[in-house]
């Protein structure tokens, strides 16, 4: 049974109902969740019930049910792992690869692909130990029948669209799903995008903050608007050329769309992009230019914080290593301050992909 302690911070304004700060805040289960998967709790070391009245300062003690396996099928997809460990999987996402099912992909997505790893991982320590555990797994062949009572679900800590590519993270537990998301709720996750956007900014660096709402007149965008949801990005431009840039993206939220909505509203679109760019000349066939490059998190269960990942990958070529260094510095990031970072924090990066390596020499003229 998942279990997770954890103190309310200071910060939280009154008092809110342990449902809804278990669902609204944590993000760990949703209310209905928290009724389905027989949610017990302490505040304090006393028992109390959802409907418990929580406060900056209470220290909450959970357990709930292990989820039964969404109808998803384990699927052998090859991943670019950046790093794994029995409780969490950093990859390198391929642009074209969905986050997780929905209409239309049922298949070939993160999800699928996490779900047969840890059935997969499951098997090979059941197998290890002993013949008649092999015996057991004989013939499981990953189609959903001989583990689909395990309650073995990869968590989704956040998502990145299909077209973008890039540094992703996943929970193997909820235990360890709550910690990641609770890294992303309160902005202690760092984030950096690479783009190639069309037109230079005027600004070299800059905040873009608005409310992000969908726009009513295409159910399928998002656009600033009056009211909504906050966001904030910061920028910084690392490279021009006569009409095209290439920019440093430091999302402080995590909305739907963000980086490409808010590219979009200060005039300078990322290219290839469908929803929220324009045609571009000189890129006609382009596919969207945004790249996840890195990721600063504490893992479960770490203990001291680690860079990983920063030697430069096999064959970059110059067009990374003429930015790398200033692009991608240890020192934090603007509109995080250095105080944000935990100890345990570790450092995910993504290498450039051919696509951007392929428009910035062209660009260059080589």
């Amino acid at each position: 049974m998942p279990s997770l302690t954890r103190a309310v911070p200071e910060a939280l304004p009154g008092a809110m109902r342990m449902d809804r700060y278990i669902a609204e805040e944590l993000r760990l289960l949703s209310r209905s969740q928290i009724k389905a998967r027989g949610l017990k709790a302490r505040v304090n070391g006393r028992d109390a019930k959802a409907s418990h009245p929580v406060k900056g300062g209470d220290v909450l003690e959970l357990s709930w049910k292990e989820a039964e396996p969404e109808n998803l099928i384990p699927e052998d997809i090859p991943l670019d792992i950046l790093h794994e460990d029995e409780r969490s999987i950093v990859v390198n996402k391929p642009q074209g690869m969905v986050a997780h099912p929905g209409a239309g992909n049922r298949r070939g997505t993160f999800a699928n692909a996490l779900y047969y790893r840890r059935l997969a991982r499951g098997r090979a320590a059941s197998c290890a130990g002993g013949a008649a555990s092999r015996e057991a797994f004989a013939g499981g062949a990953f189609d959903g029948g001989a583990f689909a009572g395990a309650g073995l679900r990869p968590g989704i800590v956040h998502r990145l669209d299909k077209d973008t590519s890039g540094v992703m993270i996943a929970a193997y537990d909820d235990e360890a799903l709550a910690f990641l998301a609770g890294q992303f709720k309160s902005g202690k996750a760092g984030k950096k995008y690479v783009a190639i956007a069309s037109g230079i900014p005027a600004e070299r660096k800059g905040r873009i903050e608005t409310f992000i709402a969908r726009d009513p007149k295409n159910r399928k965008r998002f656009a600033v608007a009056d009211r909504g949801r906050a966001a904030l990005t910061f920028y910084a431009v690392l490279k021009t050329w006569q009409r095209h840039s290439l920019v440093l993206l430091r999302p402080r939220t995590g909305r739907t769309h963000q980086l490409r909505v808010h590219m979009r509203h200060i005039g300078h679109p990322i290219v290839g992009d469908p929803l929220y760019g324009f045609s571009d000349p000189l890129f006609p066939q382009a596919s969207l230019m945004l790249h996840a490059r890195s990721l600063a998190i504490a893992l479960p269960g770490a203990r001291a914080r680690r860079p990983f990942g920063e030697g430069a990958p096999e064959g970059r070529g110059p067009e990374e290593g003429a930015f790398a260094d200033c692009a991608f510095g240890e020192g934090p990031p603007e509109g995080r301050p250095p105080e944000g970072r935990l100890p345990e924090e570790r450092l995910f990066k993504a290498p450039l992909p051919k696509r951007f390596g392929a428009m910035i020499r062209r660009l260059d003229g080589r």
